[in-house]
């Protein structure tokens, strides 16, 4: 029982109860830990009562509607919880309503083999070294520290080595007011987080704030320091952890950093990041895929960060001013039998936090982008330039795009091979009467005319769910039938199957 109240830290998650008087706890666990969530229960609850805490009960969240890493706010409000106690891996999104106290856990860490692998990484460059984590190696970072502390001063090291800290445990919503803006950005005031808004317009990395002649950088739940005069370029990122979605998030938004993994599993470091190098050149070509869709689907994925909202509504004009048409869908956690009943979709728009954005959808029948690739492939002119956006609050504006009813010159189609034409639903509804009116029409009924409903099932037939709709031969169950009117209702059998009044009436007979 010891060994539990250390590794889910038992008495400080009472003192953060105790100290806030709430009364009513979810304790939210993910898959991997659910055969440790009674005991800690348990000792949580003999904990409280220790303390003068008896009243306070306790509420155990097995299944998240969501992602593991998000703060299920959806499921806590289900038993008007107060506050929400996170275990395991979390992607410290910004919450919405519920104040949230995080358990990252505590991975075993190889301190000496690790000092030494960051000596030796070190000595081969001459840039400085960052050290970032996974949270649930945060409790042995003092220690590795030390050790290196200790081997630098054998060695002679000169280096200098940066250690990033943790944002924050406790995490308190945005106020109302702010809210209306849901656009959030992260504070520390004594291990405590208050998210905040400002409204500004940005397409840029808001995980990098200027404080005087700092740059201050929060991702992920981590938060670094570097001199306003350096760039994120001169430093060798050294990650210790796992290939799991928090590095992928640190080697997609530094994609132009030297970056070496430290494999707490194997005790030694790799610099292969290539698989992710691969993800970048297949998120360019469904960039390229989803610039000649006409019918979006926008995913809800999250129901409890900051900000999702803005970012929906944000997506809806932006697909609007691109003259296609969008759904918006709300469906759990989505796999591909899910997304299979909207076949009429083209493209999903997925919107989640930003360690669940990279949806694998290689077995999915459309493809499914993130807010910041929509951004790329629906606004016009705008090219990649490398960088790459995870977290859908870097790209909230309060600006919204313009709506043009005017088709826009021919693009090049990099999937289709040639230029294409954009179709503008908005321009078709309002039509102008001009001089080739009548050749205009003429077209749209040849098009028409010769359409084939096998052709509008294609990808790129149809501009809205109403047309693949009408092209299908199956359309579901009406009440409309083309045939005589039914025959009257008769009685039928009555009995068991195993023998039938009128069947027992003959064998007696």
């Amino acid at each position: 029982m010891d060994d539990i109240d250390a590794r889910y830290e038992v008495p400080r998650t009472a003192d953060f109860i105790r100290s806030r008087a709430y009364t009513r706890v979810a304790l939210q666990f993910p898959d991997e830990m659910l055969r440790d969530a009674a005991a800690v229960a348990r000792a949580l609850r003999r904990e409280l009562a220790g303390g003068g805490g008896g009243g306070v009960k306790l509420f155990v969240m097995a299944d998240t509607a969501y992602n593991s890493c998000c703060v299920d706010e959806v499921g806590a409000s289900h038993i008007d919880a107060q506050c929400v106690v996170h275990y395991g891996h979390a992607c410290m999104s910004p919450t919405s309503n519920l104040p949230a106290f995080f358990v990252f856990g505590k991975m075993p860490l190889d301190t000496n083999a690790c000092g030494r692998s960051l000596l030796e990484c070190s000595r081969e460059s001459d840039k400085h070294i960052l050290v970032l984590y996974g949270l649930e190696y945060a409790h042995a970072i003092d220690d590795l520290k030390a050790v290196v502390a200790e081997l630098y001063k054998s060695h002679s090291g000169s280096v200098e080595v940066q250690y990033a800290d943790v944002l924050c445990s406790v995490m308190s919503p945005s106020s109302a007011a702010e809210r209306e803006h849901d656009q959030s950005d992260g504070n520390t005031h004594s291990n405590d987080v208050s998210i905040q808004s400002d409204g500004v317009a940005t397409f840029v990395n808001n995980c990098c704030n200027v404080e005087g002649s700092k740059r201050k950088y929060n991702l992920g739940g981590l938060t670094w320091s570097t001199p306003i005069d350096d760039n994120m370029e001169d430093y060798v990122l050294y990650w210790i952890g796992q290939d799991n979605s928090a590095f992928a998030n640190i080697v997609l938004t530094f994609n132009k950093c030297d970056i070496v993994r430290y494999d707490t599993v194997a005790n030694q470091p790799s610099r292969d990041v290539s698989h992710l190098m691969k993800i970048l050149r297949r998120r360019y070509y469904l960039v390229e895929k989803a610039k000649d869709a006409n019918i979006i689907g926008i995913l809800v994925g999250t129901l409890g960060v900051a900000g999702y909202l803005h970012i929906i509504e944000q997506m809806k004009y932006l697909i609007k001013a691109a003259g296609k048409k969008s759904y918006t869908l709300v469906m759990g956690r989505p796999n591909s039998a899910k997304l299979a009943n909207f076949p009429e979709c083209e493209v999903f728009v997925y919107v989640s936090c930003a360690q669940t954005a990279l949806l694998d959808s290689k077995e999915f029948l459309a493809p499914v982008i993130t807010p910041f690739e929509a951004v790329l492939a629906f606004t016009r002119g705008r090219e990649w330039t490398g960088e790459y956006l995870l977290d859908f609050k870097d790209l909230i504006t309060t600006e919204k795009p313009e709506i043009s009813n005017k088709t826009e010159e021919a693009r090049f189609s990099f999937i289709k091979g040639g230029y294409v034409e954009d179709s503008c639903t908005e321009g078709k509804e309002e039509q102008s009467e001009t001089s080739l009116a009548l050749a205009e029409v003429t077209e749209k009924a040849l098009s028409i005319r010769n359409l084939n409903n096998d052709a509008v099932l294609y990808q790129g037939g149809a501009n809205s769910a109403i047309d693949y709709l009408k092209a299908r031969s199956y359309r579901g169950l009406t009440g409309e039938y083309e045939g005589p009117a039914p025959d009257s209702v008769l009685t039928g059998r009555t009995g068991r199957a195993a023998g039938y009044n009128h069947e027992t009436t003959k064998s007696a007979q």
